[in-house]
């Protein structure tokens, strides 16, 4: 992932359903924005701690060398939603969860001209051209990237699609050049169970699954044990972990790594 920070101004946002908010920003700093071919292309958003005075510009190299941990800015990861050059926009959807989180929060609250920075992108993931079908499996946090994948799945090829959210007010108009078949799912409707019901077409899939760590752990030993998908046909993350936030899912993560390092080593 690019280390180069980039530094933005919101120009607007938008409420598309009662939890998830669009920031869309803009800014000179966008045309030195690296452009991907991945789908899932996604930053990690800066946010200074009140109270501490940074350097400007903002360095983040010299804040972690000179100041102590406790200062140093805290981050979150977000797919952007999508790029228009011509604009000069750059945008993000934002799941709200309240009073609890930091950047539904500081979406819910931003009005023009309010600073947006990030680091990245990084990415690895985009539907193959020479797929037969495709399956993209996720919730809330996972809408954008499966967004932005549908848009460039080829005409006519067929796409199967599971999403899981809270109800039907959090339904979003989701398009595709392939021939789509969204699902909804609303809590406590599980994931896997609905792909384990599944019937899948004919051909080569290429699957994206993302989203909370258990459910797409779940879903991943499903299509490898039982449905025969190759490992190289999948790309499987979990954004986030039931009941942490970033700092901890990282944390958790870390340790995972860690854990057979140790054993060895013991």
């Amino acid at each position: 992932m690019s280390r180069r920070l980039t530094s933005l101004r919101v120009v607007r946002t938008e409420w598309l359903n009662p939890r998830m908010i669009r920031v869309v920003a803009g800014g000179a700093d966008l045309a030195g924005f690296p452009d991907t071919g991945h789908t899932d292309r996604y930053v990690k958003i800066v946010f200074p701690r009140p109270g501490v005075a940074y350097p400007v510009p903002l360095d983040l190299d010299l804040v972690r060398r000179t100041f102590p941990r406790s200062h140093w800015p805290l981050t979150r990861t977000y797919t952007v939603r999508a790029i228009d050059r011509a604009a000069g926009t750059m945008t993000i959807d934002f799941v709200y969860h309240g009073d609890s989180g930091l950047a539904g929060r500081w979406a819910a609250a931003a009005g023009t001209g309010d600073p947006l920075l990030l680091l990245g992108p990084g990415g690895a993931y985009a539907p193959r051209a020479d797929a037969d079908w495709h399956l993209l499996v996720g919730d809330e946090a996972a809408i954008p990237a499966i967004a932005a994948a549908l848009e460039r799945i080829p005409a006519r090829v067929p796409a199967t699609v599971i999403i899981q959210v809270d109800g039907p007010q959090e339904h979003q108009d989701l398009r595709s050049p392939g021939e789509a078949r969204i699902t909804w799912l609303h809590r406590p409707d599980q994931l896997l169970d609905a792909v384990a019901g599944l019937e899948f077409p004919p051909g080569a899939v290429h699957a994206f699954v993302h989203g909370e760590a258990g459910a797409v752990k779940q879903v991943r030993r499903h299509l490898l044990a039982e449905r025969g998908v190759a490992r190289d046909a999948l790309s499987i993350s979990g954004y986030w972990r039931l009941g942490r936030d970033e700092d901890g899912f990282r944390q958790d993560k870390a340790a995972e790594r860690a854990a057979p390092e140790a054993a060895t080593a013991g």
